[in-house]
């Protein structure tokens, strides 16, 4: 508390980064988890023989997400080209579209507020080191208005001063962690999405067939 203002401020900057960071964390980490159950508990769902019309109207109108909703937007093209009796390959494509649409769109959610944590991450350390070196620049900058220098007299401020990269640090370093991780998991989300959308499209293919 007994830092300059400048250092201060840093010092504020880097607190409101690390809570922010963390409020990211922790709900980004419940979608991600979400998302892994849901799409595990549908597979299994959608592999145990369940007629395919019948999963669409039960899943249909619903706010669905994840690998629902994918499976909605391609099923639902698919009928919409079986009423009018048009049947072929393009309305599989039309399928393929929709699905990669709504995989697109699932995806870019899961994705949001991730650049946030590499931009945390990134900066974080250089603004406490900013921070760092106003402060020992400051502390210098007093000892022209001493006749003796000593060590006692910039201690003080030079320790204060280095609390702004030690607290850089710890904003940082969490969201660096945390943004690798969650970046896995939605890789790992996407491949699984995009194999079932490959799947799926079989199914119908054969149905064409």
């Amino acid at each position: 508390m007994s830092a300059s203002m400048p250092v201060k401020v840093v010092m504020i900057i880097l607190i409101l980064a690390s809570v922010w960071s963390w409020l990211i964390i922790f709900a980004k980490g419940r979608v991600l988890s979400s998302a892994q159950g849901k799409a595990k508990k549908f597979e299994e769902y959608f592999w145990s023989g369940v007629d395919l019309n019948k999963l669409y109207d039960n899943i249909s109108g619903k706010k669905n997400q994840g690998l629902a909703k994918i499976f909605e937007a391609g099923f639902k093209e698919f009928q919409r080209k079986k009423t009018v009796g048009n049947i072929s390959i393009q309305s599989i494509e039309g399928s393929d579209r929709a699905m990669r649409v709504a995989l697109n769109r699932e995806i870019e959610d899961m994705e949001s507020h991730l650049p946030t944590l590499a931009t945390i991450g990134s900066t974080s350390p250089y603004i406490g080191l900013f921070g760092t070196v106003i402060g020992i620049m400051l502390s210098f900058h007093a000892l022209s208005d001493v006749t003796q220098a000593t060590i006692a007299l910039v201690a003080p401020g030079i320790s204060e001063a280095l609390i702004a990269t030690a607290m850089g640090l710890f904003a940082a370093i969490p969201a660096v962690i945390f943004y690798n991780k969650y970046s896995d998991k939605v890789e790992r989300i996407y491949a699984q999405y995009d194999a079932f959308k490959e799947e799926f499209s079989a199914i119908l293919h054969r149905q064409v067939g």
